[in-house]
């Protein structure tokens, strides 16, 4: 457990030389470094948006004043996440372990949700700068100049640099390109973020920023909530929902191959994968998230671009080339921003929907948020 005096002197230190940070403990008094995000409107961020909170706001019908999120990729001690300066982040996690690990802290402690990440990223883009990080071999593959400390090697004789610390690279891979931003939203490793999922390519969230309270997110839960045209949230199954659908026709084969692109829809008509509902890794589809399409007539309703899955800029681009990857058969959990091999691909608005809730990696995290619940 922190000595008080120190946790102070740790917490006055941190709040003096980067404004807007703090330092919480946890039920165990241990500290995690944090960043305060103000309440912000759909309109401050998205040009001709609604002029109310934002869903990362809205806690079970509740506006909250702020929401904190971990101003580093977390490490993982006694099954807790610890957001902590010049750490090797944790990895090889799957996605209900990340969620557990983020909750055992306390209560309003939880998992990053898709709803905060969104409204960061959409923070970002609104205000004119989009982080860089390690993208490429621990650097930045647009700025090579700018590097971090490595902490996991790999290869031959441990040649490559993968993963770097926390905190290590410059000013300018923190979400407002200051010392007092979030580090790592832009490569490094990719994270899990809660709240939100597809089933057989049928887009699902838990409503508002609900997903903070730590609610059932299991795979029969009943909270998951599909979304209408019209913005309405209806019972996952319901006719007309929200999907991602491939623009090419699926396959029966077992390969992992690449079809492309992919639309918005109200009907899944092309299954990548055309063998039934399966959680296995075949056919996926890939492109930058400013290229995904959208199913002739369709109007994209607002919370699919504040919740970060439409793109904001379809038309005039605005995302860098960060990437969208799913795969629209069985049951896929989100993780986002990208890691350290994947060049321009990764970035605040790279969203990965291809993966199982039981998949892990070495190049794939966590990151704690709370709310004063």
């Amino acid at each position: 457990m922190v000595n008080n005096s120190n946790f102070d002197a740790f917490r006055l230190a941190v709040e003096t030389v980067c404004p807007g940070n703090t330092v919480l403990l946890d039920d165990l008094g241990q500290p995690s470094v944090m960043v305060r995000i103000p309440k912000f409107n759909i309109s401050d961020v998205i040009e001709g948006g609604s002029n109310s909170p934002h869903p990362a706001f809205i806690v079970n019908g509740v506006e909250v004043d702020e929401i904190l999120i971990s101003k580093y990729e977390n490490i993982i001690m006694q099954e807790r996440a610890y957001s902590l300066p010049m750490r090797d982040p944790a990895t090889y996690v799957t996605f209900d372990q990340a969620k557990k690990y983020c909750e055992n802290k306390g209560r309003g402690w939880h998992m990053m949700t898709n709803a905060e990440w969104a409204a960061i990223a959409l923070w970002c883009q609104k205000n004119g700068f989009l982080p860089r990080g390690n993208t490429a071999y621990g650097k930045s593959h647009e700025q090579p100049q700018e590097h971090g400390v490595p902490t996991y090697r790999y290869g031959a004789n441990n040649a490559t640099i993968g993963r770097v610390a926390t905190g290590s690279g410059p000013v300018s891979w923190f979400h407002n390109n200051s010392p007092a931003g979030i580090d790592g939203l832009c490569g490094n490793v990719w994270q899990w973020v809660c709240g939100m999922r597809i089933m057989d390519g049928e887009i699902q969230i838990i409503p508002d920023n609900n997903s903070a309270m730590g609610v059932d997110e299991n795979r029969e839960s009943t909270l998951w909530k599909a979304i209408m045209p019209d913005g309405r949230l209806v019972a996952p199954g319901s006719p007309g929902t929200l999907k991602y659908d491939s623009i090419s026709a699926g396959i029966a084969t077992t390969n992992a191959s690449n079809l492309g692109a992919m639309q918005l829809s109200t009907e899944r008509t092309h299954p990548q994968y055309t063998g039934g509902s399966t959680e296995e890794y075949y056919a996926y589809g890939q492109q930058t998230f400013e290229s995904l399409g959208v199913k002739s007539g369709l109007v994209v309703p607002e919370i699919a671009k504040v919740l970060g899955l439409y793109p904001t800029k379809a038309e005039t681009g605005g995302h860098q080339g960060d990437y969208f990857y799913c795969r629209n058969y069985g049951e896929r959990l989100p993780f986002r921003g990208g890691c350290w091999d994947l060049l321009m691909t990764a970035g605040a608005f790279a969203l990965d929907i291809w993966r199982t809730r039981f998949f892990s990696a070495p190049t794939v995290g966590v990151r704690a948020a709370f709310i004063d619940l």
